[in-house]
């Protein structure tokens, strides 16, 4: 027969053109252990293969092995600045045992979220990562409990699904004590907004180092920029105004260290010399480009992405994992603000 589209060719056409059972070329489709089909025969059915365009079914091959070699990733982050670190760690990750990524953008809706999981499982997906743009407590369907899955950046509200978060303490803690280090005795911090968990954890972080220099906690030192670059100019001007300025500003985003820069220079003030600046995030638009070039911490997205694949990876095939909240180290990138 003509070959066709290469999704009109069957199995069975294989067979004949191979002159070959259907079971035969099943057999080394699937490099079935233990079939004996002499090599000629094999290289029939290859060539065959390959003059008719053949491609197996994959969702076929998935409902018998009851595996597809996908795992699907649901983010809402797929046009954020940090989307691609998260696909890129994930992806490596999987690569490594010859799996790939089935990607589906929820962008914050409900209704939208439960339809691509309900999609990626119709793929049979042998397991799923949830990613979000911000550290916080998400709920999931309860298909999600259908497979392995774990959370990115995120944490399950119910206590239930593992996750992989940044370590908010450890990356406010690294922060602060690079300004202790600078000789920096008042250091002022422009939070996010209070309440969410890298806001606590980065305050806790930065009240811990100045404990261990055995440096007053001064609470007036510390504001809420409301991780805007505005925000961060407001909070700025609060801290720079004051009889007893800081000497040095730990922001907690680089957006609002951005603003901060603003603050400092209208006050005729030079970075680093009379303040020292350290951000958050290492938002690569900002801060490699802010002049003098800004010192932060990076959140961790693509090692986190490579981490949720790891432990999903021992979850789909039966393992336990150690602890189901594993913390991803903040890096100190150092340029030229300190």
């Amino acid at each position: 027969m003509a070959a066709g589209s290469p999704r009109s060719v069957t199995m069975s056409d294989v067979a004949r053109r191979a002159g070959v059972s259907r079971t035969a070329v099943s057999f080394v489709l699937n490099d079935r252990p233990g079939a004996a089909i002499p090599d000629e025969t094999r290289r029939r059915i290859l060539a065959a293969i390959d003059e008719l365009g053949y491609r197996p079914n994959a969702g076929a091959r998935a409902l018998a092995a009851q595996r597809s070699e996908w795992y699907g990733l649901i983010t809402e982050i797929v046009t954020a600045p940090f989307a691609v670190d998260v696909i890129k760690g994930a992806q490596d990750r999987a690569w490594l045992d010859r799996k790939f990524l089935l990607i589906a953008a929820s962008e914050g809706d409900r209704a939208q979220e439960a339809a691509a999981l309900d999609k990626l499982l119709e793929q049979r997906v042998e397991g799923l990562l949830y990613a979000t743009t911000w550290h916080r407590a998400v709920t999931l369907p309860k298909a999600a409990r259908e497979v392995p899955t774990v959370l990115v950046n995120c944490y399950d509200a119910e206590g239930e699904l593992p996750s992989v978060v940044p370590d908010e303490v450890g990356g406010g803690h690294r922060a602060a004590r690079r300004l202790v280090e600078a000789g920096h005795e008042r250091i002022g911090f422009i939070n996010l907004d209070p309440d969410i968990p890298a806001a606590l954890g980065r305050r806790e972080g930065y009240e811990r180092a100045l404990r261990e220099a055995g440096l007053p906690l001064d609470p007036s030192l510390v504001v809420s920029g409301h991780a805007t670059a505005d925000g961060g100019y407001t909070a700025a001007c609060e801290l720079l105004d004051r009889a007893d300025r800081p000497t040095a500003l730990f922001c907690g985003n680089d957006r609002m260290a951005m603003g901060a820069y603003d603050a400092i220079k209208e006050r005729g003030l030079r970075i680093p010399d009379d303040v020292a600046v350290v951000g958050y995030d290492n938002q690569e638009l900002i801060a490699a480009y802010l002049r003098p070039k800004l010192t932060t911490l990076a959140l961790p997205f693509e090692a986190m992405g490579a981490k949720g694949v790891d432990m999903l990876a021992a979850l789909a095939a039966g393992q336990s994992l150690d602890t189901p909240r594993v913390m991803v180290d903040c890096p100190l990138l150092e340029r030229s603000s300190v």
